[in-house]
């Protein structure tokens, strides 16, 4: 059942967005695509992340904290959101299909959740099961951990999202009244005069805004509010800087900076606390803000976050694919951020985002099979990776499965009388207006097909508006950090009743006001030419290549569909021809790309030559990793100096690499050659979380041979990882390892770091030279710096 709003001890606040989105419950998608995700979401995606919780402690740690049984707390300290995740997943799930088995699990899970509240209403599971031999992340005390990551109060934000979804999918309270103790003692503890700290985690702001929609309780919002207005501020808390978005105060900020995860929770809250309390002194942040992301940091996949280290974002323009973060959570938190922007200015601009990230950087965060899932999202991979069933931090997979139920919310919307149709996909809606519910099906094999037929059907005839979205690519327009190269896609054509209709563009959408009776049909059709897309000359890492764009889909090359399994080391002349197909025996159905390149090849000399012409095909970005590891890019080269060439046969490459401690060594030989010692662009090896110890790499030759050079690339991070403490070479003789006599060393000009017998420099290569050695093998010794870890890129021998 869905639950009317039984709440009035408060009245609400007569404000929101201009434009409501249409309730998930009022759409239902029959297409191939997205009802199929849908329904592997219910069936498979919803009972595995349980299952998971149930296995990693999530679950026991609540039974634990409710001393039903003794144990001790398991996993991070932010586990019990993982659980309300999963709970506002099915809930959400719930109320599109109802499943009594379903329903009565969700209410054995939230008896453990009640019983393991306070009294007062306090929910954190770690702190509740404190113990001689265990502390919380924070100390014993509670709240005093907020600032060092204690997430009391992000776990407190998805409790709420679930206790709303749970309320509107069953009308059943339980969860809710735990939700609404907490938040009362949240308010209190926190409200202007009581404690100043902020979340470390932005997430109860967008809770706290539910909550207020549910129950009319306005202290929820002014909570909201004044977690948002106090950060920034020094007078009531020490400022935990850019990474958690309180480096300054939310009106001043114009760059988005930090997390990523974080920040776009933050920002979306901004827009839910601007439309509720009609303050629109956030509106004009946001506008900079989104200019910001949009213009500078956001992939062409859509994904956000380019720096690892800190999971967020980079400077301007500097978006590495090999190493791009591109958390999956990231990619929803800026589809929430952008659908709010929607509902904030109506523009189409906003859902273009949207649908870029939803069927590429979002959707190649969780597999076809429905349980295994991708954290970080790279745009290119050197010797593939995997989907995981799980994470130890397994933030990720919830959140899919929380999303993907309300897709319907975001396809449509209102404004008065006025109807939009945001995201083109084959079902039914019945879309809300003030002048009575219009019913709306759409026929279209969207994303392969730009052909849309809707079908209206309102209560009665009425004249009234429809926006429908002409997205930017069907308009040769992508935003200000890509383009496309070659001509214009096409032309745009709509027609009514079999009737060519003129078309008058309104920030985005084509508009068509007219009476409108049932059985009305507007027939919308974009063109879908595979296009080649470029970034903006700014952009470093996508100097010389091109991306594969068709509809709102990113193509990617995968080293599988290769005759001989490489994929990076292919370039294509601007004048290369691509053709498309569908194939409906391939990855549950997809639209390839096909297309004749050249391969690349460096020679023992260091030069890159051509190879011979390759045949290969370009699969969405969203399905690679699903044929077993091999490379990938969504970004190939466009002439040879951008090419991930074939390796020449050096002594190197022809020889066997061992390390020590596990230290992946596929990179140490790749030949691929860094900009600086910080270069994010191409693979690393690095020692784990080694510090202070003394490691080893080497090289056995294929036979006995005669080297006198050889040269490294060392990393350093400026942060976990830096320049070793020293470093030496030694050859096999026999069965002894003896140090080699250089002769000369450090050709570079740049000053040693320090004074040991071999430099250690940084951001180009160190090359040693020595009296000639015959050996079957080369070993070099590293010393770590007592404080830190180090890696290198390559070690070539001469």
């Amino acid at each position: 059942m869905t639950a009317a709003c039984c709440f009035a001890d408060e009245p609400r606040l007569p404000r929101d967005y201009p434009i409501t989105p249409v309730p998930s419950t009022g759409v239902h998608f029959t297409d191939g695509f997205w009802s199929r995700r849908l329904d592997l979401n219910r069936t498979v995606s919803i009972p595995h992340n349980f299952r998971e919780c149930e296995g990693t402690g999530r679950i026991d740690n609540f039974v634990f904290a409710a001393g039903i049984r003794e144990g001790k707390f398991r996993g991070y300290q932010f586990n019990d959101s993982d659980v309300f995740k999963a709970i506002e997943g099915a809930s959400a799930s719930l109320l599109l299909h109802p499943d009594p088995a379903l329903e009565g699990y969700l209410d054995s899970i939230i008896v453990l959740i009640a019983a393991a509240e306070e009294p007062d209403g306090y929910l954190y599971t770690p702190r509740r099961l404190i113990r001689p031999d265990y502390a919380p992340p924070g100390g014993r005390e509670r709240w005093v951990g907020i600032k060092d990551q204690s997430h009391e109060l992000y776990n407190a934000g998805h409790l709420y999202e679930a206790a709303v979804a749970h309320y509107l999918a069953t009308g059943k309270r339980s969860l809710l009244d735990v939700a609404l103790r907490n938040a009362d003692l949240v308010c209190v503890t926190f409200a202007p005069g009581g404690r100043g700290e902020v979340p470390g985690h932005q997430e109860i702001e967008i809770g706290l805004c539910k909550l207020y929609r549910v129950t009319g309780r306005q202290r929820y919002l002014l909570t909201a509010k004044h977690f948002l207005d106090e950060r920034g501020n020094p007078g009531t808390h020490q400022l935990m800087g850019t990474d958690m978005q309180d480096h300054a105060p939310v009106l001043l900020q114009d760059q988005a900076v930090g997390h990523a995860v974080r920040a776009g929770y933050m920002y979306a809250a901004m827009a839910d606390v601007a439309a509720l309390t009609g303050d629109s002194s956030y509106v004009a942040p946001l506008d900079k803000l989104w200019n910001d992301v949009t213009r500078g940091k956001l992939y062409i996949t859509g994904g956000i976050g380019s720096v690892g280290l800190y999971e967020g974002f980079g400077p301007s323009c500097v978006l590495p694919n090999h190493s791009a973060y591109c958390e999956t959570c990231a990619s929803i938190a800026m589809m929430l951020w952008s659908h709010r922007m929607f509902l904030t200015h109506g523009d189409a601009r906003y859902i273009d985002v949207l649908e870029r990230t939803l069927y590429n950087s979002f959707l190649a965060g969780v597999g076809m099979s429905g349980e295994a899932f991708f954290y970080p999202n790279p745009l290119e991979s050197f010797g593939g990776t995997e989907r995981s069933p799980w994470f130890a931090c397994a933030c990720c997979p919830p959140n899919v499965v929380r999303f993907l139920p309300r897709l319907g919310s975001y396809a449509y919307a209102s404004r008065g009388s006025d109807l939009f149709v945001n995201l083109y996909a084959a079902g039914e809606a019945t879309v809300p207006t003030e002048r009575g519910p219009v019913k709306v099906r759409q026929e279209t094999r969207y994303p392969w097909d730009g052909s849309v037929t809707i079908t209206l059907d309102p209560e009665r005839s009425e004249e009234f508006t429809i926006h429908l979205r002409v997205p930017g690519w069907a308009q040769g327009e992508t935003g200000t950090l890509y383009r496309a190269l070659g001509p214009a896609p096409g032309d745009v054509a709509l027609a009514v009743n079999g009737k060519k209709s003129p078309l008058e563009m309104e920030k985005g959408y084509a508009v068509l006001h007219r009476s409108w009776k049932k059985n009305d049909v507007i027939r919308l059709t974009l063109p879908m030419p595979v296009r080649r897309m470029v970034a903006d000359e700014q952009v470093e890492e996508d100097r010389g290549r091109f991306a594969l764009q068709r509809g709102p889909v990113v193509y990617c090359l995968e080293g599988v569909d290769a005759r001989d399994g490489r994929a990076t080391d292919v370039f294509f002349p601007d004048s290369t021809t691509f053709s498309y197909e569908f194939r409906d025996d391939l990855l549950n159905g997809v639209g390839i790309i096909r297309g004749r390149g050249i391969s690349a090849r460096r020679t023992p000399t260091g030069t890159v030559v051509p190879a011979g012409a390759k045949d290969v095909i370009a699969i969405p970005y969203y399905a690679w990793a699903h044929r077993g590891k091999s490379d990938m890019t969504v970004w190939p080269a466009r002439e040879i100096s951008a090419a991930r060439p074939l390796q020449a046969p050096t002594l190197a490459w022809k020889s066997s690499l061992t390390a020590s401690s596990g230290l992946p060594t596929d990179a140490v030989k790749d030949q691929l050659e860094p900009r600086s010692s910080h270069d994010g662009s191409i693979p690393v090896s690095r020692w784990w979380r080694k510090k202070g110890t003394s490691e080893w790499l080497q090289y056995d030759f294929p036979s006995t041979d005669t080297v006198s050079k050889v040269s490294v690339y060392w990393f350093d991070d400026g942060g976990e990882y830096r320049l070793p403490a020293s470093w030496r070479l030694l050859y096999r003789e026999g069965n002894e390892w003896k140090p080699v006599v250089t002769t000369t060393s450090a050709v570079n000009t740049t000053p040693a770091v320090n004074t040991g017998s071999y430099p250690v420099e940084k951001d180009h290569a160190t090359v040693v030279t020595f009296t000639p050695v015959r050996t079957t093998a080369l070993r070099l010794e590293v010393l770590l710096a007592p404080a830190h870890s180090a890696g290198l890129y390559e070690w070539k021998v001469e």
